[in-house]
């Protein structure tokens, strides 16, 4: 009786075959780098989706504040008269309220303005100093740019740089 030599390693199956390293460092590359594209999108999807939060809040503020003109015959002093005053915006800063009826000669600075320096709102500011928490007057200031804002009296909510 004859038998065949296999010249194959014992205990190796035929059709079995393994990962090399070169592959296996391919294919790492490659996660590696989708995962570096996916990253910023991500981001960008998590901005976006606070922004729409935040532009959200300050709708319900503004009808809130609305339905307490019309059922006291003028605007709120503060967003505490509506109960709201720990209402966050979704960075975790207070949401700003600015009754124009209640300023003084000195506050009358402090409402937001175009970049004409002409107020975007005739009776009252609302905002959100957006992500990075600063704000300033003018919406073309830098620390403004990022804000979430009311404007056109209501008809426009968004971000400042959009406005």
């Amino acid at each position: 009786m004859v038998r065949a030599i296999s010249l194959r390693p014992e205990g190796h199956r035929e059709g079995h075959r393994a990962f090399t390293i070169i592959e296996l460092m391919v294919v790492v590359a490659m996660i590696t780098t989708l995962v570096a594209l996916a990253i910023p999108a991500l981001g960008s999807a998590l901005d976006a989706a606070k922004d729409a939060r935040a532009i959200g809040d300050l709708r319900t503020l503004q009808i809130q504040i609305a339905q307490y003109d019309v059922l006291r015959g003028r605007l709120p002093d503060g967003l505490d008269q509506l109960g709201r005053v720990d209402l966050r915006d979704p960075w975790g800063n207070p949401y700003q309220y600015l009754n124009f009826a209640t300023l003084g000669k000195e506050g009358k600075g402090k409402m937001r303005k175009d970049h004409f320096l002409v107020p975007i709102n005739s009776r009252y500011d609302l905002y959100s100093m957006g992500k990075d928490g600063e704000s300033n007057a003018p919406l073309t200031a830098k620390a403004s740019r990022d804000d979430i804002v009311r404007a056109n009296d209501g008809a426009f909510l968004g971000l400042a740089s959009e406005y």
